[in-house]
């Protein structure tokens, strides 16, 4: 009779928390060139000059911008599309068309999500626990957007030239994207290899899944607002489930609230007893510089998270700066259809939890 690890432990009313949790194997970010200038710049792994990367269309631009960040990806891991049992990936557009369009040469067996903005946290989420329930060695979780799309579904054609209110963000160019994998197997691949430098790996230990929160928001130029409760919501419940305090972690890291979100999280996190001042750091306020690039409250998109996660936060991680930090991409779930239609504007964040562990760990990975 074979003896059946315990892959994870279910932790309150929303979360789970890894045996053995999944490597974060490599990661990869494309950005474009407003990225590219950015407070990030140099971190990340490609910068596109050319905002629709020589093809007719935004859309084919973005989709072109997927393919690379996976295929990066792939190559920074030393890995084989064949080796990879599923992809987890999402886009902002209508059917998800930037990822149908954008993987299909890869030719792996696909999942397409939607959680808008908050979309890596949720291939994130289910990549981890594909990999930690043993359906798979290694996963793929990528997500993606572009501006000029973003723009020209959800708000107004670029020619037209409109204002935008300071409470608005910009929607970041970018895709990113990160191969999850089995301890066992990755530490297979690192036999004979002198891992680089010192450096630690990154694991996602546990997950918290978000639920719909919605407050009334209907104002399509001020997401962070609508945004926020979500992030309130996952993050508390995150807390409550893993019985922790907020200090329990480094930094606790949302995806694209802006300084309006950010502003609306804190209080709310405070009239909650959590004090978050010192432990917030939110990606659409990191990846530009507001003062000289014009992007009002911040960056947002499925690629403003994914990309800074790629390119920054991970790399804290793995080099130990940061122990332990709650990752939570946040999304607000409006469509042009429900806009015109007086709807409110649903908001969702999911967490994952993200922790560094060291070099030697490597050798426990067949235990």
């Amino acid at each position: 009779m074979v003896e059946r690890r315990k892959r994870a432990v279910k932790r309150g009313k929303a979360s789970l928390k890894f045996e053995r949790p999944p490597v974060i194997e490599a990661a990869a970010s494309v950005v474009g060139k407003k990225e590219g200038d950015g407070p990030l710049g140099s971190l990340f792994d490609r910068v596109e000059e050319d905002a629709t990367l020589g093809k007719k269309t935004w859309e084919e631009a973005e989709s072109s911008m997927q393919e690379e960040a996976c295929r990066l990806a792939l190559e920074k891991g030393g890995l084989k599309k064949e080796e990879i049992r599923y992809l987890f990936a999402g886009d902002l557009l209508g059917q998800i068309i930037a990822t149908s369009f954008g993987v299909a040469e890869l030719g792996i067996p696909m999942f397409g999500l939607y959680g808008a903005c908050s979309t890596i946290g949720e291939a994130l989420s289910l990549g981890a626990m594909t990999v930690a329930a043993g359906y798979g060695d290694r996963v793929l979780s990528v997500a993606s957007s572009h501006f000029a799309t973003a723009e020209k579904q959800f708000r107004f054609p670029l020619g037209y030239g409109n204002q935008r209110p300071y409470s608005a963000t910009w929607t970041v160019t970018g895709s990113g994207a990160f191969v999850l994998a089995d301890l066992a197997a990755a530490a297979a691949r690192k036999l004979g290899q002198k891992p680089a430098e010192t450096k630690g790996m990154a694991v996602i230990a546990g997950i918290t899944t978000g639920k719909i929160a919605d407050i009334g928001a209907k104002d399509s130029m001020n997401m962070g607002a609508a945004m926020a409760p979500a992030a309130y919501s996952t993050i508390s419940r995150n807390l409550m489930d893993f019985e922790v305090e907020a200090s329990y972690y480094d930094r606790i890291i949302t995806g694209d609230l802006g300084d309006v979100g950010r502003t609306v999280l804190l209080d709310f996190m405070k009239a909650g007893g959590q004090d978050l001042t010192d432990l917030h750091m939110d990606c659409g306020m990191e990846i530009y510089d507001k003062e000289t690039q014009d992007t009002h409250a911040g960056g947002s998109g499925c690629g403003c998270a994914a990309v800074t996660l790629a390119a920054s936060i991970l790399e804290r991680v793995r080099s130990g700066e940061w122990k332990r930090v709650l990752f939570v991409p946040t999304g607000a779930l409006l469509s042009t259809v429900s806009f015109n239609e007086g709807q409110t504007i649903p908001g969702i964040a999911h967490g994952v939890v993200i922790e560094h562990r060291e070099v030697q760990d490597w050798n426990e990975g067949g235990a």
